[in-house]
């Protein structure tokens, strides 16, 4: 069952192209969101369309292959596991980030040019 707990698994449209930071150490991560899209119909029976933005983060190798292979809109699968985060802004207000830390992902739909 420990191979169950904390994963996630995603299919859905890049929002931009992948940021990625290169440390002086040399790793590099990347960050990009990721929007699924959800239809149903509501009490009235009438079509709803809702959209869920997730924030990634890819490591060294991946985010170098996301960043070659992809741009914005790019349909993606994505696995990976659920962390949150806390950081202070530049006003001085401290925030609350939940990112899914990607271990494996497929790229779907057309090859781009």
């Amino acid at each position: 069952m420990n191979a169950l707990r904390n994963r996630v698994q995603l299919i859905g449209n890049l929002g931009d192209k992948i940021e990625i930071t290169t440390f002086d150490t040399g790793k590099k991560v990347g960050r990009v969101s990721l929007a699924t899209h959800e239809t149903y119909k509501n009490k009235n029976g009438e079509k709803v369309e809702e959209t869920t933005w997730h924030n990634l983060v890819l490591w060294n190798k991946d985010a170098e292959i996301l960043e070659k292979y992809t741009t914005k809109g790019s349909e993606i699968a994505i696995e990976g596991k659920l962390t949150h985060r806390d950081f202070t802004d530049k006003d001085g207000l401290k925030r609350y980030i939940s990112e899914v830390v990607v271990s494996n992902f497929l790229l779907l739909g057309k090859k781009r040019d």
